[in-house]
């Protein structure tokens, strides 16, 4: 029995959707299994024409279990450990992205860091105007290693840069904006607004829809899977170094890591 997720397929539509909103459904390594076990079997079936990623409760996705990796950070296998989550992160964004069907997150609320990746790996973005995506990574002493090849396939560098370095909230309506999202609505509206864009999508044809996808892939993602791979040495160095430790430290204890300035009253 699926402990992080809920899976329901009706009517050629796959709902997913993360299910740990007691901890703001942040990731550990089980939850990522969890759902590339998910992901292998609506690939599978035939059945289903378009994949909702939605998610339980007021946050979409928080990002990584920062509790998870504090124990990383102190294990003495923690390099090896800092790999292989990487690895399964890196299996999840490629599963997303790669699968034959039209994707459409759901988001109902902020999403940050490895949640938002979620959200790049999917085709289509409908997002609550209350909502907002961030990459605080830095912040953490660690980077975004794994979600910038599908930021900068989603939006162009430019835009990038500024959410990679700057750590700024971005607002619903900015990153439409930028394009992340491709419909914004008020949170009274959002669950009507998923529906009629599922059900547009089902409209199409499912041979036409997956060559569309394929030849999108073709013109504008060729190398999106070689630069994952590539991501998952970067992410797992990174965290490997002193300011990765002191960032997640000062996170856990609620203070200010020793490498941000004082703030003066």
């Amino acid at each position: 029995m699926a402990e992080y997720t809920q899976l329901e397929i009706n009517n050629g539509i796959a709902r997913l959707s993360l299910n740990r909103p007691e901890k703001r459904n942040a990731l550990k390594r089980e939850f990522i299994e969890e759902l590339n076990g998910a992901l292998q079997s609506i690939s599978a079936d035939r059945s289903v024409r378009v994949l909702v990623l939605a998610a339980e409760g007021k946050v979409f996705c928080a990002g990584m279990d920062l509790g998870q990796m504090q124990q990383r950070a102190q294990s003495e296998n923690g390099k090896s450990d800092w790999q292989k989550d990487s690895q399964v992160y890196c299996d999840l964004l490629k599963s997303i992205f790669s699968l034959p069907i039209p994707t459409i997150a759901a988001v109902q609320g902020p999403a940050l860091a490895g949640g938002f990746g979620l959200v790049l790996a999917c085709d289509m973005v409908v997002a609550a105007k209350e909502g907002f995506v961030m990459l605080p990574e830095p912040m953490r002493g660690i980077t975004a290693a794994m979600v910038t090849p599908l930021l900068i396939h989603r939006i162009g560098s430019g835009p990038a840069t500024f959410m990679l370095l700057s750590g700024e909230r971005i607002s619903a309506a900015r990153a439409h904006q930028y394009g992340l999202v491709h419909a914004m609505v008020e949170a009274e509206d959002f669950q009507e607004r998923v529906n009629q864009l599922t059900q547009a999508v089902l409209t199409g044809s499912p041979e036409a829809l997956a060559i569309t996808k394929r030849h999108l892939h073709h013109c504008s993602a060729d190398h999106i899977m070689e630069q994952l791979d590539q991501s998952i040495t970067v992410s797992a160095e990174a965290r490997e170094t002193d300011d990765a430790r002191e960032g997640l430290a000062a996170f856990l204890e609620k203070r200010s890591p020793n490498w941000q300035p004082e703030t003066r009253s």
